[in-house]
Formats: structure tokens, sequence, C-alpha cells
């Protein structure tokens, strides 16, 4: 049998990987660098699955919008690290700022450079609409955090965990930073995931807490590199071929230990990575490992909308702009895409945990965010009218991040992995909760 490489003793393996969004794509990529062959099925034509690009009839590709704004930390290491593997660094393709999350009249926190609790105390201290008592409470509690190891009981809440902050803080800080991290309103979310998010990110070590705002398309940023780093590698991407099943096969296994072989199709394998979406990996998985994909299939969502504008001329206070959540006002933030190297006068209004809004359609969400972007912006900073370039709706964005709630296991079988940011984990429904995933079911193949 091959071996991964000089000095090695991991046995090369040939290993399916049945789904191209990015846990896909991390496996793929983390398999072919520990000497296995790889099969990587999708069943759309293009890689990337939620966070990819969609061409609009009319406009050049290279003006093609993104499925979702998405954004990234300094504390994502593991994709930062990917990125940087296939040939997509960060310094060139993402904006790096220290995080901030300011809204259009300048109330917010933004945290300075340095070392993380003296940049989150410093950035604390200066927040423009608090009193000093809203400062001191928010950091006794924070350094309480600390001292709790950034644990608490899983059953609570992100609004029970925060019940005695004072409200601005509550509605300054903890509240967006929630739904933009957990996808979760704070009266649903896990207090515990956002604990450990909140760990990683405001006191991580330098950077962590760094705000990597997309220069370029998620095309860009890691699907079209990936699948140039695979191919030239000898790995196949066979795109627009959806997994019909699979089974074990027929033939004795030949990987070492005794390790299952699995049937994709017409073709033998020693291994499967189910990157698929939940609902997809479910039902591949249902013949096999029955009480899994009940777990799975149990997973919740959220959706998310996000609002594309246009106005010649127009400039947002910053790349990234916190808005105030209302009843009426459901865009929780904007994005200057002019300031990020794209098209001048292109926005994106993100609406997250949108599922009453998705119900009223994308009429109602669109008329909406129209109303709030003249609405929550300083005065000229819309020289004529907005108008609506698109509404793109991701209907399962995320799973609902509620607390005690059960993920299914990367362990689905025999030889028969999951990877995706559902699988159990210690992050939330992210691109670097799916990076982690597809990278560890390539080390549990051993």
């Amino acid at each position: 049998m091959a071996e991964a490489g000089p000095g090695s003793k991991t046995p090369s393996r040939r290993l399916a990987v049945i789904g191209g969004g990015w846990a896909g794509l991390a496996a793929a990529v983390r398999a072919v660098q520990a000497g296995h062959h790889v099969t990587l099925f999708e069943m759309a034509q293009q890689l990337g699955g939620r966070a990819r690009s969609v061409p609009l009839p009319g406009l050049p590709p290279e003006q093609a919008l993104d499925n979702g704004q998405h954004i990234l930390i300094g504390a994502y290491r593991r994709t930062l690290h990917l990125m940087h593997t296939v040939g997509a660094p960060a310094e060139h393709h993402l904006l790096r700022r220290p995080l901030e999350l300011r809204f259009a009249d300048g109330r917010g926190l933004a945290l300075p450079g340095g070392p993380a609790w003296v940049a989150f105390v410093r950035g604390v201290a200066g927040c423009v609409g608090w009193t000093w008592a809203d400062r001191a409470a928010l950091i006794r509690t924070a350094a309480r955090w600390a001292l709790d190891r950034f644990r608490c009981d899983p059953t609570l809440t992100v609004a029970a965990l925060c019940r005695d902050l004072p409200p601005a803080v509550r509605q300054l800080l903890v509240e967006p930073l929630c739904v933009a991290a957990l996808n979760t309103p704070a009266r649903d979310a896990s207090a515990q995931v956002l604990l450990r998010v909140l760990r990683d990110a405001l006191f991580g070590g330098r950077g962590s807490a760094d705000l990597l705002l997309p220069r370029r398309s998620l095309d860009e940023l890691l699907p079209q590199p990936a699948a140039h780093w695979l191919a030239a590698r000898g790995a196949r991407l066979r795109l627009g071929e959806r997994v019909r099943e699979i089974a074990p096969a027929a033939t004795p296994p030949r990987a070492a230990g005794g390790a299952a072989r699995w049937r994709v199709g017409d073709e033998a394998f020693d291994a499967v990575v189910l990157a698929a979406a939940p609902q997809e990996a479910a039902r591949l998985a249902e013949a096999h490992a029955p009480a899994w994909a009940a777990t799975t299939r149990a997973l919740q969502h959220e959706p998310i909308a996000t609002v594309y504008l246009e106005c010649h001329g127009a400039h947002l206070p910053a790349p990234m702009t916190a808005l105030a959540e209302s009843p009426a006002a459901l865009a929780q933030f904007a994005f200057d895409h002019g300031a990020l190297g794209g098209p001048a006068g292109r926005f994106a209004f993100v609406v997250s945990g949108a599922g009453p809004w998705v119900e009223r359609g994308t009429g109602a969400i669109a008329s909406a965010v129209l109303d709030q972007a003249r609405a929550a912006m300083p005065p000229g900073t819309w020289p004529t009218s907005p108008r609506l370039l698109k509404v793109l709706v991701e209907r399962r964005a995320t799973f609902r991040c509620t607390p005690a709630m059960r993920r299914p296991p990367a362990a689905v079988a025999p030889g028969l992995l999951a990877a995706g940011d559902y699988v159990d984990g210690p992050y939330p429904a992210t691109l670097e909760g799916a990076v982690r995933a597809g990278e560890a079911a390539v080390r549990a193949l051993g």
C-alpha cells in the first residue's frame, strides 16, 4: 500500500468526500496533504455550499453577488491557514480591521490594537453611548466570565446570562454580537456557545478579535483556489453529481486495521466523509446509522436574508456598520462594498434570524430594508434614493443555536464520518466551524 510520504506511517486511502462546501473542501485538501486519493462529489455545478457567489443576469462574473455577506475574525485560524494553503492568503483577500461594532450615529464599541485584555478594557472605556457605570459593569462581568473559564450552565440563554448588564450594553454590544455570531436571538441563543466565541475572539490573543472583511467574492476566498489546488494534485472533482446512496462494498476491506470499505455509485472507497448539508447527509446515512440521521434531522435552522442595494455616490460611515434593530427595522448590519474594493455604490444589508420576515416574502424584506436604510444613516448618506438590486435568502443558513441542543457526532459508522458546521463541536455554524469539522474528519481516519 502506498504511503503518505517519506517517513510517514499513515496508509494512503481512497477517500470519497460528499459535499463541496467549506467543510468538504477542508476535508479534501487535508486528505490530499495526508497522501490520500480523494474524489469529491458535489451535486451543484459550483463549489462553496452556502458560502458561494451567485451570478446575476446582465452583470459580469466579477460582479457576482455573494449568497450572504460573510465576515471572518482573526480567531478563525484554521480557515485562514486553509486559504493560505490553496493560494488565497488573507492579506490579499481580506481587509483586516480592529473589531468595531459601531452604529451610524457613532455609538458602540471599537477595540484598539494590543494585548487582548488591555485592548478590551481600553475599548470598553472609550465606548460611545455608555455611562461609566455601563462600562464598569461590562468589565466586571467579563472578568467574572474569565474566572469561570468562560463556562456556564449549559441551559442558560444569552439573555439570561446577561440579564444583569445595563440595557445600553445589551442593546449596543451583546445583542448584535450574539445574532452576528450565532444567528439566533439573544432570548433563545446558547450562552455557553457565545462564551466560547467571546473567549476565542475577544480574549484569544493579539489580533483574534480583528474583523476580516472580504475584499473578493466568496468564490475567490476558497472554492475556486481550492478547486485548482486539488485538481493540480490529482484529486477528482465530480460536480453536478448527486450521490444517490452509499453502501458497504462487497469486497473485503483493504485499509489497515480492518476499516470498513464503502461503495459510492460504482466505485469503492476505504472511507467516506459526509460533508453535505444536514438533510442530505441524514438521507445518505439513514440506512447505516438511523439514530445519527434522526439527530441530524431534528436540528432546527435559521434563515439569513441579504439585501443588496445600489446608490451611486453613496458611502456608509464604515465598511461595516451596525444597525439598531426594531420590529420594523430588521437588518442588523450594513456593508459598504465600495470601501471593500468592490463596486462603488453597492451595499449589503444583512438580516440574521430572519424567520418571521422570510415568511412574509422577499418583497416585504426589500421594502422594510429600504425604509431602514433611508432612516438609519446620517443625512446626506444617499445622494439619491437607494434602489434594490437583489434579495438573497438562505432558508437553512445555520442551525438554531439554542441551549443544551443535541448536535450529531462526527462518527457516523466505521469508515463513515460527518463534516459540517452542524457537527458536534464548540462553535456555532460558522466558516471556522465547517473548516475545523472537515479537518477533524480526516484526522479521525488515522
